[in-house]
C-alpha cells in the first residue's frame, strides 16, 4: 500500500491568504489533488504543507468580460463544470471537448482547470515508486544525474500531458497569477518551458487565479483530438488543438495547430501559407495541415509507445480534424 507523508494542511477562504501560506517553505498547493495526491504517494514530492484552494468561491467563478472581450474561467473550476457550461461550449467547443475528454467521470467532477494546466510533467521512468527509481539510479527529474530518454542529455524531457493547455495555446489565452509582489497576466504560450523539472514560469508563491480567454471576432472551427490505449483513465499520448478564424467568404483567414505530449512544452505548428484562403474540411487543406504538423513534430521515448506510431498518430489525427471541418458546427 502507498502511504501519503506527514505534512500540515491549511484551507484560507481568500486568495491573498492562500499566498500568504503559499510562502511557507515546502507549500505546494492542493485543488482537487487527482494529480497531487498519488505524486506524494509515490514520493515524487514530499511537501511540509498542502495549502487547500477548496474554500475559495472566487476560483470557481465563469464569466464572460464583454468589456474587456474575454471569458475568465477561475483555476478552481471543475473540469466537468468546464466542459458543461454554455458560454465555453458555445464560444469554445474545442476547451469544452478537452475538459471532457480528461480520465474519467470522477475524476472530471474532482479535477480542476487550474490542476489541469499545472499538470506535472511525466515519463515513463519517474512516474513510478520509489524502489523502482532507485533501480535505475534515478534521473533528471527524480534526483539522478541522467536522462535515460536521451543518452547524454542534460535537460529533463518529461512530458506534459494536459488536455486543455494546448486547446487553450491554440486559442491565445492567457493566465493571471497572484503573488506576493501583486497580479501578472502571462500568455499561455509563454508560460511553459522545455524543461521537464522546471517548466512553468511561475514564481514562488504565486497562484494562478484564472485563465482568459479572447472572445472570437468573427466564425471560427475549432477541435481537439488525441489518441490513448483506453477511452478513459489514461493520459493522452499524443494530442492536438486546432483553430481556423474564417473570413466573410467562409474561408480560412488565420490557422493555428497545437500539439501536445511531445516534451515540457507544447508545440505550435509553423503552417504554410497554403492554408490561407481554403475552405475548412478541403482534403488538399487536411493534407498540407497534418503534413506539416508530423515534420515538426517528433515525439520521444518519453512516455510508453514507440515514437515512431505516435509521430504516424498525429498525422494521421489532424489530417481527421480538418476533414470532419466540412460538417456544419454543431
Amino acid at each position: 500500500m502507498l502511504r501519503l507523508p506527514h505534512f500540515e494542511v491549511v484551507a484560507p477562504e481568500t486568495v491573498d491568504a492562500a499566498v500568504q501560506a503559499l510562502c511557507a517553505d515546502g507549500a505546494r498547493l492542493l485543488a482537487g489533488g487527482t494529480d497531487l495526491l498519488p505524486n506524494l504517494k509515490h514520493r515524487l514530492e514530499q511537501p511540509t504543507r498542502l495549502v487547500s484552494l477548496h474554500r475559495i468561491d472566487a476560483l470557481r467563478r465563469i464569466e464572460v468580460d464583454d468589456e474587456a472581450g474575454e471569458l475568465r474561467a477561475g483555476s478552481g473550476v471543475a473540469l466537468a463544470r468546464l466542459a458543461s457550461d454554455e458560454h465555453v461550449r458555445t464560444l469554445f467547443p474545442s476547451l469544452a471537448e478537452a475538459a471532457a475528454a480528461v480520465a474519467g467521470p470522477q475524476i472530471r467532477n474532482t479535477a480542476t482547470l487550474g490542476g489541469n494546466v499545472h499538470l506535472d510533467t511525466r515519463c515513463r521512468y519517474v512516474n513510478q515508486t520509489e524502489l523502482w527509481r532507485s533501480a535505475i539510479g534515478g534521473c533528471l527529474k527524480s534526483g539522478g544525474l541522467v536522462c535515460h530518454v536521451v543518452e547524454g542529455g542534460r535537460r529533463c524531457v518529461a512530458a506534459l500531458s494536459s488536455d486543455t493547455v494546448p486547446v487553450l495555446v491554440s486559442l491565445d489565452a492567457s493566465i493571471a497569477l497572484r503573488g506576493p509582489d501583486g497580479e501578472r497576466v502571462v500568455s499561455l504560450s509563454r508560460y511553459f518551458k522545455a524543461d521537464g523539472v522546471r517548466h512553468l514560469d511561475r514564481s514562488p508563491g504565486e497562484l494562478a487565479t484564472d485563465v482568459r480567454i479572447p472572445l472570437p471576432r468573427g466564425p471560427r472551427r475549432t477541435a481537439y483530438v488525441k489518441w490513448r490505449p483506453r477511452g478513459s483513465i489514461d493520459f493522452p499520448l499524443v494530442s492536438v488543438a486546432l483553430r481556423f478564424d474564417l473570413d466573410a467568404d467562409g474561408r480560412v483567414a488565420e490557422g493555428r495547430v497545437v500539439a501536445g505530449v511531445l516534451g515540457a512544452k507544447p508545440r505550435v505548428v509553423d503552417l504554410p501559407e497554403t492554408v490561407i484562403g481554403r475552405a475548412p474540411g478541403d482534403p488538399a487543406l487536411a493534407e498540407d495541415v497534418a503534413r506539416a504538423t508530423w515534420e515538426q513534430c517528433k515525439p520521444l521515448a518519453n512516455v510508453p509507445y514507440d515514437p515512431d506510431y505516435r509521430r504516424h498518430l498525429l498525422r494521421v489525427l489532424t489530417r481527421r480534424a480538418v476533414l470532419a471541418f466540412r460538417d456544419p458546427p454543431g
